[in-house]
C-alpha cells in the first residue's frame, strides 16, 4: 500500500502529479505518469499529449490512492527507478 511515508519506494507510473520548476516558474504541468528513467520523468498531461520533465530543478506532487497529495523535490529522486525503490532513505 503507497503511503507518504513509502512512495519514493514504489513505482510512480500510473499516479497522477502535478509538476512545478524550481528554476523555471513556466513549467507548470498535470497529468499521469506513463514512464520514468534515471534523470526525466514523462508524463500524460490533460491534453493527451506526453512531455518529458527533468527530475533536477522541479517539484513533483503526487497524489497517491487514498487521495492524499504528496510533495518531493525531484533532486533526490534522479537515481534509477530500479534503485530508488530498493534505496533506504534517511528519516528527517
Amino acid at each position: 500500500m503507497i503511503t507518504a511515508n513509502n512512495l519514493v519506494h514504489h513505482e510512480f507510473i500510473g499516479l497522477d502529479v502535478h509538476v512545478t520548476g524550481k528554476n523555471n516558474k513556466s513549467l507548470n504541468l498535470k497529468g499521469t505518469i506513463i514512464d520514468e528513467t534515471k534523470n526525466t520523468i514523462k508524463i500524460e498531461g490533460l491534453d493527451n499529449i506526453e512531455r518529458v520533465v527533468p527530475k533536477n530543478g522541479s517539484i513533483f506532487v503526487f497524489e497517491i490512492p487514498n487521495g492524499e497529495k504528496v510533495e518531493i523535490d525531484g533532486n533526490i529522486l534522479s537515481i534509477r527507478p530500479e534503485d530508488r525503490i530498493k534505496k533506504r532513505f534517511k528519516k528527517i
